[in-house]
């Protein structure tokens, strides 16, 4: 599937919400120059969608995020209307001292017309939920689902990374399952950014564990999967002093990369979900595993990583091949170290989560 950068998909938004102006001014103003419509539908929902994707009053948007929903629908509701308002003026404004347009009264540029405002909504709750669907799923799911690419089963080559938090069970032990899961949850949180700035996708969690995706030449393009590691690693390591304070300790991981040809199909009923299936996948879960055993946080796969220009900064040793469960051939597996990041050997033994 072909990538899209941020600045592609944001020029995307705008094509559709200038479009959506247009469409206005050819419903209700006949008369008047589409590109005024297009002006109007800009300046009111560009900020709403930067409000929404958290570029515009992050810190704002985090704290409303923690209302009840009622609460929370009504007060995103209030902040639309002003953020709409705002807009609307501005452009008003703007169109004016241009001479574009040539109101009755100061008013009519900066006073919203109530039918603009429920068309405004409208639009932007339509394009905010495709966004927050498409959030959801994941891009690549959702466009995927869209056109039923997966539909019938399809052959191809993937990346798969497996991170799983060292000692989840002996903290949950410690602490209650309701702790445990506050520290998952913080701990897949700091694994978001990562993988969207590696152009991968979040393919699943399974207790405490992650599973990563990339097409493979997505994926081996400028070493991605294996950045996205040490991104991740580097944060939890930059915030050490904050997971301490509030979890006690700095999270611990288990890493496997491996990579090749596996089935990808659209399964369910009720509940449809992309899964992958054949040696690939399981050959990653086996090769988290060896992390134990041979007293290493980062594997992985020889076969992978021949496939992969490695950044200057990241060291690989060659640790032979190892017998794997469930494959009929060793593998060759390596060990990935970075010199900016402390990787902290797992012990000896360690208990599983």
């Amino acid at each position: 599937m072909r990538e899209i950068s941020p600045t592609q998909n944001w020029i995307l938004i705008t094509i559709v919400l200038a479009a959506s102006g247009v469409v206005y001014d050819l419903m209700f103003y006949s008369n008047q120059t589409p590109i005024i419509g297009a002006i109007f539908a800009l300046f009111i929902g560009m900020p709403i969608l930067a409000f929404e994707r958290k570029v515009l009053f992050r810190a704002l948007y985090r704290r409303i995020q923690k209302l009840p929903t009622f609460a929370f629908i009504i007060t995103e509701l209030l902040i639309y209307e002003i953020l709409m308002s705002i807009g609307f003026a501005c452009a008003g404004l703007l169109l004016w001292s241009l001479g574009m347009v040539k109101p009755v009264s100061l008013l009519d540029l900066v006073i919203m017309p109530f039918e603009v405002f429920l068309y405004a909504l409208a639009v932007c709750t339509m394009l905010i939920f495709v966004l927050r669907v498409r959030e959801l799923l994941g891009r690549e799911v959702f466009l995927s689902m869209l056109i039923s690419r997966y539909r019938n089963p399809v052959r191809e080559e993937r990346v798969f990374l497996f991170i799983d938090l060292v000692d989840s069970t002996a903290f949950a032990e410690k602490h209650g399952d309701l702790r445990a899961q506050q520290l998952l949850s913080s701990l897949f949180a700091t694994f978001a950014e990562p993988v969207r700035r590696q152009k991968g996708m979040i393919n699943d969690y399974v207790g405490d564990a992650a599973i990563i995706t990339w097409p493979l030449a997505r994926g081996v393009k400028n070493a991605r999967c294996v950045r996205c590691i040490f991104d991740i690693l580097a944060d939890i390591e930059a915030n050490a002093a904050g997971w301490r304070k509030n979890y006690g300790q700095v999270p611990k991981l288990r890493v496997a990369l491996h990579g090749g040809e596996i089935i990808t199909a659209e399964i369910g009923v009720d509940h449809h979900k992309i899964s992958y299936f054949g040696d690939t996948v399981n050959t990653t879960a086996r090769l988290e595993a060896l992390c134990r055993s041979l007293n290493r946080s980062v594997l992985i796969s020889t076969e992978l990583a021949r496939r992969i220009n490695f950044p200057d900064d990241i060291s690989c040793e060659d640790l032979g091949t190892h017998a794997v469960k469930g494959r009929g051939q060793a593998l060759g597996v390596m060990a990935l170290s970075s010199r900016a990041v402390t990787v902290l050997n797992t012990p000896a033994v360690i208990l599983h989560g």
